[in-house]
């Protein structure tokens, strides 16, 4: 399932959406450009560049600790949530961002929302870490912050319909689907393959984070209770 339009209008321009956006698509670009040269964008600068700036976990927990770290493992997991592995990582990010940021950002306000993301991308990257203490693998992506955005969408906007690609090559269909199938699906298939990934005792190596869009998700439904106005609107 690919969601492409939700059926929530906005009451006011998600400034911090589009700056989210457009910060993570010119991370994205300077990070290809490292990777433009004969050994491919995954060797070289490129690779250099994600294992600076990733976040590490073993780094954070303190497991593989070095004595010349730069930048502190607390900065990467910032720097982390910025930066992403290839296009169509970026691609996914930036699209559920922005069919669900909007809306949040509408209810939270410009200030709260910025806050809320972060902190949803904070939460997703210790989450992350917690379960994977020793790994050397470097997390990137936006993934876990707009776990949050997604978490908070659930609760504000359950009764929201989602215009979704439904795709079982070559046979494909556009349908409109409930927001909480939509979202309910997503937070189920990544609970699964987490558990999968824990009880085949693989841990998560190199693939995706399932822990910290777990994390994430959890973490914006809880911060949307802190951050959120007295009185905002809900479908």
């Amino acid at each position: 399932m690919i969601p492409l339009k939700d059926d929530v209008t906005s009451e006011t321009t998600p400034f911090v959406t589009y700056g989210l956006i457009a910060l993570n698509l010119f991370v994205y670009l300077y990070q290809f450009s490292l990777g433009l040269d004969s050994r491919g964008p995954a060797q070289g600068p490129f690779e250099a560049f994600v294992l600076e700036f990733g976040l590490v976990p073993c780094r954070l927990t303190g497991a593989c600790a070095t004595a010349d770290q730069f930048p502190s493992p607390f900065a990467t997991i910032f720097s982390a949530m910025f930066m992403h592995a290839n296009l169509l990582h970026v691609a996914g990010n930036m699209l559920y961002l922005w069919i669900f940021g909007d809306n949040v950002e509408d209810t939270l306000g410009h200030g709260r929302y910025l806050l809320f993301y972060v902190a949803s991308g904070v939460a997703a990257g210790l989450g992350h870490a917690l379960v994977n203490p020793s790994s050397r693998v470097p997390m990137v992506g936006a993934s876990g912050a707009v776990s949050g955005v997604l978490g908070a969408y659930l609760l504000l906007f359950p009764g929201a319909t989602v215009l979704t690609l439904i795709a079982f090559f070559p046979f494909y269909r556009i349908i409109h689907i409930p927001a909480v199938i939509v979202l309910g699906f997503w937070i189920v298939l990544q609970v699964v393959s987490g558990y999968v990934t824990v009880a085949l005792g693989r841990g998560e190596t190199g693939g995706v984070a399932w822990f910290a869009h777990i994390g994430g998700f959890v973490a914006g439904m809880l911060l949307l209770f802190l951050l959120r106005p007295r009185q905002s609107r809900r479908i």
